[in-house]
C-alpha cells in the first residue's frame, strides 16, 4: 500500500491545506490554554494574579529555545550542503526566536515589577537573555546588510557560521539559575523532585507550550513558503534535480 507525506512547506495546494489544518491546531489549543489559565488554574498564594505571567512567560521562552535549535540545525545543514533552502529555516527561526525571546523579556520584566519591584536587575536570567537577544538581532542584521551589499537573500557562510555560534548562549540563558546566583526562581516543572506547582496549573502552563509550540511552527511554514516564493528555487537544488534519472514505475 503506497502512502503519501505532505511537505508542511510545499508551495502546493496540499501543503496549503496542512498548513491551515496546522493554524487551526495551534488556535484550538490557545483558546484551551486561555480557559485553563484563566479559568481552571488557581490563583498562586504567594503571588497573586501576577502569576498568570507564567503562562505567556515560559511558553515564549521554551519556544524560543525551540526556534534557536532550527536556525542551528538549518545553518549546519546550510553550511554542510549549500542548500539555500536550509537558509531559510534558519533565517525564519531566526526572526522567530528574536520575537519570542522579546516578548519573554517583556513579560518577564512586568512580572519583576509586580513581584519584586523593579523593571530590571543585573540577574544572571535577565542578561544571558538580554544577550542572547542581541546576538541574534545581529544576526539578522549581519543578513541584512549581505543582502544590501550583494543583492541576494543574505545567505553568507558567515550569517550561517553566526547562527551556529550564538546557540552556544541557549544554555548558558538555561542554567544560568543554576550556575549562579539569581533571583529568577529555579525550575519549577523540571525540577528534580516533585513539581512543587499545583497539577491545574501545570496543565495550564503544558497547553500554552503547545499552544505556543504550534503556532511557531505554523509562523515558521508559512516565512518559509514566502521566502521560497520571493527567492524562487535554489539554483543548486534545480540543477541537481535535472540531473537525476527519470523513475519508471
Amino acid at each position: 500500500m503506497r502512502t503519501t507525506t505532505v511537505d508542511l512547506a510545499a508551495d502546493t495546494p496540499a501543503g496549503a491545506a496542512a498548513r491551515r489544518t496546522t493554524a487551526w491546531t495551534a488556535g484550538g489549543l490557545a483558546a484551551a490554554a486561555a480557559l485553563t489559565g484563566g479559568l481552571l488554574a488557581p490563583t498562586d498564594a504567594a503571588q497573586g494574579q501576577a502569576q498568570r505571567l507564567m503562562y505567556v512567560h515560559v511558553p515564549a521562552a521554551w519556544v524560543a529555545y525551540l526556534a534557536f535549535t532550527v536556525v542551528l540545525a538549518a545553518s549546519l545543514a546550510h553550511l554542510i550542503r549549500g542548500d539555500l533552502r536550509w537558509d531559510r529555516y534558519a533565517r525564519a527561526g531566526a526572526e522567530i526566536g528574536v520575537a519570542l525571546t522579546a516578548v519573554a523579556l517583556a513579560s518577564g520584566a512586568y512580572w519583576g515589577h509586580l513581584v519584586w519591584g523593579t523593571w530590571w536587575a543585573w540577574d544572571p536570567r535577565l542578561v544571558s537573555t538580554a544577550l542572547l537577544l542581541l546576538t541574534y538581532a545581529g544576526y539578522l542584521a549581519l543578513r541584512r546588510a549581505v543582502a544590501e551589499r550583494t543583492g541576494r537573500d543574505g545567505a553568507d557562510r558567515t550569517a550561517a557560521a553566526l547562527g551556529v555560534a550564538g546557540f552556544l548562549l541557549v544554555p548558558v540563558v538555561h542554567f544560568s539559575v543554576v550556575w549562579w546566583r539569581s533571583l529568577h526562581q529555579p525550575a519549577t516543572v523540571l525540577a528534580p523532585e516533585r513539581p512543587p506547582i499545583d497539577a491545574r496549573m501545570g496543565l495550564a502552563l503544558l497547553l500554552a507550550v503547545a499552544a505556543a509550540s504550534v503556532a511557531a511552527l505554523c509562523v515558521l511554514l508559512y516565512r518559509v513558503v514566502r521566502l521560497s516564493r520571493r527567492h524562487g528555487p535554489d539554483p543548486a537544488t534545480s540543477a541537481s534535480r535535472r540531473r537525476e534519472p527519470a523513475r519508471v514505475g
